[in-house]
């Protein structure tokens, strides 16, 4: 049996090695998808001695299929956001105190104690719709951090410009944390500038705005705030983790979570540090579901497991993905 202290107390390179391949064992006997899946790759717990030998789910199968390592009751489904008749990826939890555990001690990781905070959250296409996982952490968050003035914001923008002016000159740590168009909307009723704050984008224009590359989003938002650095949060539906970048766009993983990158035009090989190619994600907080995703991501690796988030596939570059099919 592995445990949460098994998963959160990882340590080592070694161990998390060690883990790993423990988690994959358990997920090939108890997830029949994934095991299908590994069949038809021709790999199974018998030829898979390291990481790089690991078959990793594309994320699509989250939008066909039920991805459960574990028979027990779902308690809670999270679901991905999407446009009008566009299926939807659900991931089955059969136990959240993993995700909570997950979120709890990777934000300590990054920031420190979550009481330090205000929190701030300008999420409205989130707070709009049911299921959504990022909405359950910073729910979580904003309770914990133990200020009645943290809160959630939709379209009350002129009272979260004077709660944020406010917080800010009275010199409290503040995090904002705002899908990105939302973001945009609030810099052009407002400059800022910030001394006190973190300005932390979750991505996503959400159809409303034109997609920008990073460097000049985090420029008009870094311009628009007052500050010099914009951080980002990287985690999904199909995830129960995330990463975080203090920065530039470079983002690092908690101990249990780890980035390989494969090669786009081989989906089961890997390109080397600095090339580009298809993100697949370690998640071992994963346990109950698939710990092994393949996404429709393209990134970088840099040397200490830090890595850049350059874009998405579009639908004629999936070639890494065509083992869909089981």
């Amino acid at each position: 049996m592995i445990s949460q202290e098994d998963i959160f107390q990882i340590g080592s390179k070694k161990e998390f090695e060690k883990i790993t391949l423990k988690v994959f064992r358990h997920q090939y006997d108890n997830n029949l998808v994934y095991q299908q899946f590994c069949n038809f790759l021709k790999k199974d717990k018998t030829n898979v001695k390291s990481l790089t030998e690991i078959p990793f789910l594309p994320i699509q199968f989250f939008k066909s299929h039920n991805v459960l390592s574990s028979s027990e009751t779902i308690q809670q489904t999270f679901t991905s956001s999407g446009t009008t008749g566009m299926q939807t990826s659900k991931h089955l939890v059969t136990d959240v105190s993993w995700y909570e555990m997950s979120y709890r001690l990777g934000f300590s990781e990054f920031y420190g104690n979550i009481e330090d905070y205000y929190v701030l959250a300008l999420l409205p296409s989130y707070l709009e719709r049911e299921g959504s996982s990022l909405i359950y952490m910073v729910e979580d968050l904003i309770q914990s951090s133990n200020h009645e003035d943290s809160g959630f914001y939709l379209n009350n923008y002129d009272e979260l410009i004077s709660k944020l002016i406010e917080l800010d000159n009275s010199g409290q740590n503040v995090i904002l944390i705002g899908v990105t168009y939302a973001l945009l909307d609030l810099i052009e009723k407002q400059k800022f500038q910030l001394k006190n704050t973190i300005i932390m984008e979750t991505g996503g224009m959400k159809g409303k705005r034109k997609e920008m590359i990073r460097e000049e989003l985090h420029s008009i938002l870094c311009n628009g705030f007052g500050v010099s650095k914009i951080h980002s949060e990287y985690g999904m539906t199909e995830l129960l983790s995330q990463a975080y970048s203090l920065g530039d766009g470079i983002f690092e993983c908690p101990p249990w979570m780890q980035i390989l990158v494969r090669d786009t035009e081989d989906a089961l090989t890997y390109v080397s540090e600095g090339k580009t190619g298809g993100i697949n994600v370690i998640d071992l907080a994963n346990i109950n579901s698939c710990s092994f995703i393949a996404t429709q991501d393209l990134g970088k690796k840099y040397p200490n497991h830090s890595f850049e988030v350059l874009g998405r596939f579009d639908n004629s570059d999936i070639r890494g993905c065509n083992l869909m099919v089981i």
